[in-house]
Parts: structure tokens; C-alpha cells; sequence
């Protein structure tokens, strides 16, 4: 519910994101395809309506909004974000994940808890997975100390909270915190949700592009404890030997 003045709590004040919003809703809503958005939200198990922009119109029309507008600061990000988040249709976070990416450099470790909301928030993969690898993999990798953050993660009782912790380091590549993403995926193993499962094997595969041999020892050494699914995953790229 909006507040007395009708500003929605818990969002920071933000004239750029306003202006922001107000532009993509005008664009967004003139472009709209009922027909493919019905396609859209079929393909995505209809978790949100679509408005039905596919993607290269959809950049087209993002690139639109945002030029010329001021650099943002982490409110104005935050603000944006969960804004966007407010609108039912799933472009419009898919708007806030890519602002998100672009302006991460420019947040610092209070931009968290924001994205947790995100995460949390109408979840699925479309969002979750760039919110891990492209806002959260920046945060921590700034601020180190926000690994602990990501071993409670790991323990969440929201998969999609343990899916973000275990995909947060896919771009990490030669600066991957090994012991924290084979502890994190060792915690994990026996995890009932498919995402949680497809997270641990991707995890696992995107680091075996910097150490196969560690990947491939690590699934050795876990045996039956990792699902057929993570371990088939994990190894995919993987020559057999």
C-alpha cells in the first residue's frame, strides 16, 4: 500500500526513476502484442503477464528511454528496480535487470537487501539467474565480506535465495572463491527443487571451464551425495577420461 503521500514504503525518493518509469511505461505500452504475450507468458509457465515485446524491440526501446538521462546513484537504482518490480508485466523487470547490470559498479553493498527483494519477488529464472550472475556477483566480488551474506543464502529455506547463492559466481572465472562454491554445492547436493539441482551442476560447469581437474575431482569425491542431474551437469563440457 502507498504511503499518505503516495509514495510506495520502502522505496527511495528518486526523481530520475520516476522519470525513468514514466517514460518506459509509454514506450512499453505502445509497443504491445497481446498475441505474443500470451505465447510469452506461456513459455515462462505463465508466472507474469506479458506485454508481449520481444527482446530486440524491447533493447530498442530501453536504449530509447535512458538516453540522455543522468548517471544513477544506488537510490536511484534501487528505485528503478523496485518500480519496475511493481508493474505486472515482466518486461518491465526485465528493464530494472538489465539497468541493474549496466549501474552495479556505481552501488555498493546496501544495493543487497534491494535485490533479495528482487529475487524473492514474482521469482523465476529469467529474472533470477542475471540477478545472480550481473548484480549480485559485482557486490560480493567488491565487497568481500558479503560472501558471509551468501553462506546464510546458501542455507535459505527459498530455493530461488539458494539458487542465487550458488550462481552468484558464474563470471568469477580465475577469481572464483573455489572453497566457498564447492562448500556451497556440497551443502546443497541433496536439494528436492530442480533449480537448486540445475544451479549446483551449472555452477560447477561454469568453473570447470577455469579448473577441470578440480570440478571433475569434486564430483568424484561427492559420488552419490550429488543428484545425476548436478553431476551430469558439472561435467558436461568435460572430456571423459
Amino acid at each position: 500500500m502507498p504511503s499518505n503521500d503516495g509514495h510506495p514504503p520502502g522505496v527511495p525518493r528518486s526523481p530520475l526513476a520516476d522519470a525513468l518509469l514514466e517514460r518506459l511505461t509509454e514506450a512499453y505500452a505502445a509497443a504491445a502484442n497481446p498475441v505474443r504475450a500470451a505465447a510469452m507468458a506461456a513459455y515462462m509457465k505463465n508466472v507474469a503477464p506479458f506485454l508481449g515485446i520481444p527482446a530486440p524491440l524491447r533493447r530498442e526501446l530501453s536504449g530509447a528511454v535512458v538516453r540522455g538521462a543522468p548517471e544513477p546513484g544506488e537510490a536511484d537504482c534501487a528505485a528503478l528496480a523496485l518500480g519496475c518490480w511493481r508493474l505486472p508485466e515482466r518486461e518491465y523487470q526485465y528493464f530494472a535487470v538489465d539497468y541493474l547490470r549496466r549501474h552495479v559498479p556505481r552501488c555498493s553493498s546496501n544495493l543487497l537487501p534491494v535485490v533479495r527483494r528482487l529475487v524473492v519477488t514474482v521469482p523465476w529464472w529469467d529474472t533470477v539467474d542475471l540477478l545472480a550472475a550481473h548484480t549480485v556477483g559485482p557486490l560480493v566480488a567488491a565487497d568481500p565480506a558479503l560472501g558471509a551474506v551468501m553462506d546464510e543464502w546458501i542455507e535459505d529455506e527459498d530455493p530461488w535465495i539458494v539458487r542465487t547463492a550458488l550462481l552468484h559466481q558464474l563470471r568469477r572465472k580465475g577469481s572464483t572463491d573455489a572453497d566457498r562454491l564447492f562448500a556451497h554445492c556440497r551443502r546443497r547436493a541433496g536439494h528436492p527443487d530442480f533449480f537448486v539441482r540445475k544451479a549446483v551442476g551449472w555452477s560447477l560447469r561454469e568453473y570447470a571451464r577455469t579448473d577441470p581437474d578440480a570440478v571433475r575431482a569434486f564430483v568424484a569425491a561427492e559420488g552419490d551425495r550429488l543428484s545425476p542431474l548436478s553431476a551430469r551437469e558439472a561435467l558436461r563440457n568435460l572430456p571423459r577420461g
